[in-house]
């Protein structure tokens, strides 16, 4: 086993319990988002309360809320695998048992229409936080997606399901790494999902991912389509679905 390896094995200096703490009444299932504006409309559709902080740079509440009569967290993240990383090992060590995020993701399959909703499989682990969490390897599975399909068929969400390439370089994702990509089976592109699996298995919890499709990479030019310039009816669908989401994965609560 390569020498750094081995160095990875060893218990961090700095862990999420240096800065995180157990909160009493923390909710089991929280909801992570990439949009300021999911944080506008759930403020908009229910009673919130702030239930803690995380400081990223600045400041982002976690709001605590009750839907169809579950108790559930929901915060913005950063972009990229480590931020989202670091923030969830934060928020897992406040008290949350399972994680459920959802945001955008570019497509790589020219007959993926935008909006469109997709369940990862596993995700190609072309960034780096990964690699601190678990042995190097092309791919993670996602453990999680027959669970997470299985509550989108009952509750009659229409999806598809593929692997998806996790890159940490935006700027970086030319035609031939695309091309390549396809001939691997992926039919996404974004920059989390293999960082935030990677923690789930280290940490032994449950995370759960879905994306929606805004801008394509299917071609031989990056077409815009919908990324950035989201309507905020398909934003209110998307949160709407991942409220219903997270409450269907909520077990009830017991005396």
């Amino acid at each position: 086993m390569p020498i750094e390896n081995s160095f990875r094995k060893g218990e961090a200096l700095l862990s999420p319990c240096s800065i995180a703490s157990p909160i009493p009444g923390f909710p089991e299932t929280v909801i992570i988002t990439f949009s300021d504006r999911m944080e506008i409309f759930l403020q908009e559709s229910h009673k919130t309360s702030v239930i803690a902080a995380l400081h990223a740079g600045d400041t982002r509440p976690i709001y605590c809320f009750t839907h169809q009569r579950k108790r559930l967290g929901l915060y913005r993240t950063g972009l990229g695998g480590s931020a989202s990383a670091a923030l969830m090992e934060e928020v897992l060590v406040m008290g949350a048992k399972r994680i459920l995020v959802f945001g955008s993701c570019g497509t790589l399959e020219k007959g993926i229409a935008e909006g469109r909703l997709i369940l990862p499989t596993h995700a190609y682990r072309d960034e780096g936080t990964s690699y601190h969490y678990l042995p190097a390897d092309d791919f993670i599975d996602v453990p999680t997606h027959n669970k997470l399909s299985d509550v989108f068929t009952d509750l009659n969400i229409p999806f598809i399901s593929g692997k998806t390439w996790t890159t940490d370089a935006f700027y970086r994702e030319t035609a031939e790494l695309a091309k390549v990509r396809r001939e691997q089976g992926c039919i996404a592109v974004e920059m989390e999902c293999a960082s935030l699996m990677a923690v789930g298995k280290f940490r032994n919890k449950e995370i759960y991912q879905f994306l929606y499709a805004a801008d394509s990479l299917s071609g031989d030019k990056w077409e815009a389509r919908i990324l950035g310039k989201t309507p905020d009816d398909l934003r209110r669908a998307m949160l709407r679905i991942a409220l219903d989401t997270a409450a269907a994965l909520t077990p009830e609560e017991t005396e």
